[in-house]
């Protein structure tokens, strides 16, 4: 699979909303939370992460989304659920907005992203005790956004996703390559990064 995705076009029929969750119990932890076994089921918000989306909803700044998909993580489901309460609209979980596997890593300290992080660097097709690669990641979350495009248009999406998957799916649409992906300022929690045409 390619290092390099083709560039977006500038020309996008619809709006996104990326968002990353909001501060987690998994987090708060410091532990790497990246497994449907695990992540479905636990480590939801935290009362922190429940405070940031009380502050983003009071002071929204965005288009009103037309459609919430999310990646079905309880930190993620919990998330779009209370936007899509604030907004009434209903929930579209999306399995390829997933976290990304981890592999070997599952449940421990998040230490241990720096020494995948090296690795995705010098290879971002490598699958170093069972991460999933760069290179898939970015194809699964790209997926979602060109379907979006060939299906949609003049719609805003709000797509709630995890970090890694959205720093990864930002370097994709840029052109550039995958393993330059950790060169970007990470996300924060519960923050927004908008694709698409101004508001």
């Amino acid at each position: 699979m390619s290092n390099i995705f083709p560039p977006a076009s500038d020309q996008w029929r619809n709006r996104y909303l990326l968002m990353r969750h909001g501060h987690s119990q998994a987090n708060q932890q410091g532990l790497i939370i990246s497994s449907p076994e695990r992540g479905l089921v636990d480590y939801g918000l935290s009362s922190r992460g429940r405070e940031q989306l009380d502050s983003l909803l009071t002071d929204w700044r965005w288009a009103a989304p037309a459609r919430i998909l999310h990646s079905d993580f309880r930190r993620t489901t919990e998330t779009a659920e209370r936007i899509a309460q604030h907004f009434g609209l209903r929930l579209e979980p999306e399995t390829r907005l997933r976290e990304r596997h981890f592999g070997a890593f599952e449940g421990e300290g998040d230490d241990c992203y720096a020494e995948v992080w090296a690795r995705d660097a010098l290879d971002p097709a490598h699958r170093h005790a069972g991460v999933e690669a760069v290179a898939e990641v970015a194809a699964r979350m790209r997926e979602v956004i060109d379907q979006l495009e060939q299906r949609h248009a003049g719609d805003t999406f709000l797509l709630v996703s995890h970090g890694d998957p959205l720093q990864i799916l930002l370097t994709a649409l840029e052109g550039r390559e995958l393993s330059r992906h950790r060169e970007r300022v990470a996300l924060a929690p519960a923050s927004i990064t908008v694709l698409g045409s101004p508001l």
